[in-house]
């Protein structure tokens, strides 16, 4: 026998959850679920026989229509579980997805799309449920090897700036205040007017101080600072053994400095203290290996990942309808759900 429920993000038993997972990351906690998504994250939750499958979902409305489509939250996220998904029985994994099936169909929900986590084995679970496809590599640090061994792997050059910005006096603290919050929150905003980024880049002043208070997950926001000028900061996670580098910036002033590559030294050395298994850096803009930010992370780290995502229409009819709405001249072919784009 199998249970098959809905979970919403204010239920207590949402963490409870996360916490008896196999593996999970601070995408997966319902803080992060219910930061900025006004409530409307679900978690799908299988049972079967003490084994279960549980995926985190954000259920949005179709402007002009009674459907509903799914996301994931920003980041990486997708489905976790007490085992391997890998060692999981076939038969929870076929409950789920005809579970899943029918929750979208009784509910309107016409496509879903989840962003995968690239540390975590999650395809298995999509074999025959939807498609999976493979985007850019992301970039990890392995904080299980030696820290003479993390070292060897940075790029030649990255080693000598680094010396460089000690010796000129560049030095990383983590914030101690709100005023040290909001000079990074400032900061942060620059980088993002600065590079030109998108909407879904920017975020309320509210959103960090909420999520550097949070109790669901540890966070630390590290700050560069120059002669008692805070020049550079960034936030990193802390979750299930994985520190994730979240969001960050550089005040144009010292942009040629690059004291993030000290800020990132720093959390690396951090996460070794914490005995942690792997920073995460993340990847390119817009899922691309060529650009410059996925340059400056691959300078840490020769350890590659794969970032992938899953597309599911589970309505057809209904989707083609969508997209035949939509004037695509100028739309980017490749987003889904593609009436979104």
């Amino acid at each position: 026998m199998h249970s098959f429920e809905i979970i919403n993000v204010n239920s207590q038993k949402w963490n409870e959850i996360v916490r008896s997972s196999f593996t999970h990351d601070f995408h997966h906690t319902a803080f992060y679920n219910t930061l900025e998504n006004n409530n409307k994250a679900v978690m799908l939750y299988l049972e079967e026989s003490n084994d279960f499958i549980a995926l985190p979902l954000i259920i949005r409305e179709i402007e002009g229509t009674e459907w509903f489509d799914a996301t994931s939250v920003y980041g990486y996220c997708g489905p976790i579980s007490n085992k391997k998904f890998t060692d999981l029985n076939l038969s929870i994994i076929k409950q789920f997805v005809d579970e899943t099936k029918t929750y979208f169909h009784n509910n309107n929900i016409i496509a879903a799309f989840s962003r995968l986590h690239p540390l975590i084995d999650q395809h298995t679970l999509f074999n025959n449920f939807g498609i999976i496809e493979e985007l850019n590599k992301t970039v990890s640090i392995d904080l299980t090897i030696s820290p003479e061994a993390q070292r060897k792997q940075y790029r030649k050059s990255n080693k000598s700036e680094l010396n460089q910005l000690r010796r000129k006096g560049f030095i990383i603290e983590e914030a101690k205040s709100q005023a040290e919050v909001d000079a990074f929150i400032a900061i942060y905003t620059e980088t993002m007017d600065k590079v030109g980024a998108g909407a879904e880049y920017y975020f309320s002043n509210s959103y960090f101080h909420l999520f550097l208070k949070n109790s669901d997950f540890e966070s630390k926001l590290l700050l560069a600072k120059f002669e008692g000028k805070i020049v550079a900061g960034a936030i990193f996670t802390i979750s299930n053994k994985i520190m994730q580098y979240h969001l960050a910036g550089t005040s144009e002033e010292f942009m040629k400095d690059t004291p993030m590559k000290l800020i990132l030294d720093e959390a690396r050395l951090l996460g070794n203290t914490l005995n942690l298994q792997a920073l995460h850096l993340g990847g390119g803009v817009g899922g691309q290996d060529s650009d410059s930010l996925f340059r400056f992370k691959s300078g840490f780290s020769k350890n590659f990942c794969q970032f992938s995502v899953w597309k599911q229409i589970n309505d057809q009819e209904k989707y083609d309808f969508l997209v035949s709405q939509k004037s695509l001249d100028n739309s980017n072919n490749n987003y889904f759900p593609l009436y979104r784009g």
